[in-house]
C-alpha cells in the first residue's frame, strides 16, 4: 500500500511505516466493531519498522471507529511526537506510560492493545483471576501475568513494575483496571485480546449461571495450552486477521 496522497514520502513516511499505519487503523476499527472499546480512553499501539523504537499510537480524542492511517501520531520512548506532524496533536498520557514500558523492554512485541471491557474488568477483581473454565481460558494458561492496580499510570516508574510482572508472556490482566495482549504482529496481537476477552466473557457468563463450575484436570489444562501453541500459530493468526478484516468492508476508508 502506497503513502497516500496527504501523506506523501515528503513526510517521511516510509511505505512501511504507511503499511504499519493501515494495519493499525484497521486494528483499532476491529476492536471498536466488537464493542472493546472504552469512549475516547484505552489505547492501541504498534511499533514502526526501523531501529528507533518509535511507535504509533491514536489521536486522544478521535473515535475507535472512525481511525484512520493519518489519525495516529508516532512517538519515541520519552513521549516525543516524531513528524510528520508540525502541530502537535494530543497523546493519552497513561497510553504512552503503559505502552511505551513494553515497546522499550521488549523487542519481540510489536503491538500492544489494552481494554476496560466490562468482562475484562469483572475478571481483573476477581482474586482468582481468570479461571481454566473455557477452552478459550486453557489458551492461556501457564502464561498469564498479573499486574496490581496502583491507579490511573501516570507515574513514569510503574513503567518497571508492568515489564516485570508482564515476565515473557505476551497477555497480561491489570487488577482493577482492564486487560493487556501483545505480540510480534498486529495479527497476533488481535487474536490475542480476541480469545482473552471471549474467556473474560464466557467466565462472568458461567458465574452468573449460579451453578457450580467444572476445572479440567491439570493434565487437561496443560495439554489444551500447548495444542493452542503449537506449531503454525503465526500462519493461523494472519489468515484469522485477513478474515477479519472483512468486517470492515462498507466502512469508509481507513488507509487515509
Amino acid at each position: 500500500m502506497r503513502p497516500h496522497a496527504s501523506m506523501t514520502m515528503d513526510h517521511g513516511i516510509s511505505e512501511a511505516e504507511w503499511q504499519a499505519r493501515c494495519d493499525l487503523a484497521a486494528l483499532y476499527r476491529l476492536i471498536a466493531f466488537h464493542r472493546w472499546t472504552d469512549l475516547i480512553y484505552t489505547h492501541i499501539s504498534l511499533r514502526v519498522p526501523g531501529p528507533e523504537h518509535h511507535f504509533l499510537i491514536n489521536e486522544y480524542g478521535v473515535l475507535f471507529h472512525e481511525m484512520r492511517a493519518s489519525d495516529l501520531v508516532k512517538i519515541d520512548l520519552d513521549g516525543n511526537i516524531v513528524g510528520p506532524h508540525a502541530v502537535p496533536r494530543p497523546v493519552n498520557s497513561a497510553g504512552f506510560i503503559i505502552h511505551s514500558a513494553i515497546h522499550a523492554a521488549r523487542e519481540d512485541l510489536t503491538c500492544v492493545i489494552h481494554t476496560h471491557t466490562s468482562a475484562g474488568i469483572a475478571v481483573s477483581a476477581q482474586e482468582d483471576g481468570l479461571l481454566p473454565i473455557s477452552q478459550h481460558a486453557l489458551r492461556f494458561y501457564g502464561r498469564l501475568s498479573y499486574h496490581g492496580y496502583e491507579g490511573v499510570a501516570l507515574d513514569l516508574d510503574e513503567r518497571d513494575r508492568l515489564v516485570a510482572d508482564l515476565g515473557q508472556n505476551r497477555v497480561m490482566i491489570l487488577r482493577n483496571h482492564g486487560l493487556l495482549a501483545a505480540g510480534s504482529s498486529v495479527a497476533q496481537a488481535f487474536l490475542e485480546i480476541y480469545y482473552l476477552e471471549r474467556a473474560c466473557a464466557a467466565q462472568v457468563d458461567a458465574q452468573a449461571g449460579g451453578g457450580r463450575l467444572v476445572l479440567p484436570p491439570e493434565s487437561v489444562r496443560q495439554r489444551t495450552a500447548a495444542q493452542s501453541n503449537r506449531p503454525g500459530a503465526e500462519a493461523r493468526d494472519a489468515f484469522a486477521w485477513r478474515s477479519a478484516l472483512r468486517l470492515l468492508e462498507g466502512q469508509p476508508e481507513w488507509r487515509c
